[in-house]
């Protein structure tokens, strides 16, 4: 089957020295694209802000900062290399190719700014707004709202506000596993509603968002059945 990177970028363009650098990753060879990935990451920010930007005329600064956070993290980039199966394309150690280094969401996300760093070297800031552009098609038509981009604890503080009610609390509740491998377990409670959540994730910030997404959630009916 033919591979959709071969489509948006062209057989010479993936046979050249710049695009096999900018797949290999610092455990397979000293010529890694870790540089590349520096440069990738400020053209796909240009690239998606003028996009945001030219597109979103009547959107605040804060919605388009949310909207191009949202687009340019390390989980949406590894979707988006998924797509491409650029798994297939990575240059790995043998060491990250047993623990399933192709898989992994950090090491697709870095390689795919990589590769776009390679387009921009190699034919330019055109050709690399063409391509970002491309792979981006579907993110950029179906943009979330401004209300679904705030983070949980923002969202559940402004709806119980909404109704003159006391901000919620957060607390860590335990945190187990090695070092390097952590489970972090946090409650959120809401008092004058008799609510309490819990949130369980490796860090404690993502476990209260977890624990505030679920006490949202609860909230929100609460308030529907009013």
């Amino acid at each position: 089957m033919k591979s959709k990177l071969v489509d948006l970028l062209g057989h010479e363009h993936m046979a050249s020295d710049c695009f096999l650098q900018s797949l290999t990753h610092r455990s397979a060879h000293h010529k890694h694209n870790e540089r590349m990935e520096f440069l990738g990451d400020s053209v796909l920010g240009l690239i998606i802000t003028n996009a945001l930007y030219s597109n979103m005329s009547s959107a605040s600064e804060g919605y388009l900062s949310r909207l191009r956070a949202s687009l340019v993290n390390e989980s949406t980039l590894a979707d988006i290399a998924n797509e491409l199966s650029l798994g297939d394309f990575l240059r790995l150690g043998a060491g990250e190719l047993k623990s399933g280094g192709f898989r992994r969401k950090s090491i697709l996300s870095d390689t795919l700014e990589a590769v776009i760093a390679s387009v921009y070297i190699e034919k330019g800031m055109d050709a690399a707004e063409n391509f970002v552009l491309k792979i981006y098609t579907n993110r950029l038509k179906e943009l979330p709202s401004e209300d679904a981009l705030k983070d949980p604890k923002s969202r559940l503080q402004e709806l119980l506000q909404s109704r003159k009610l006391e901000i919620p609390g957060y607390e860590l509740i335990s945190t187990s596993g090695d070092d390097h491998r952590q489970v972090f377990t946090a409650e959120c409670s809401v008092p004058s509603l008799h609510i309490q959540t819990k949130g369980v994730s490796s860090s404690r910030r993502k476990a209260e968002q977890q624990a505030a997404l679920n006490a949202y959630e609860i909230v929100k009916e609460s308030f529907k059945k009013k």
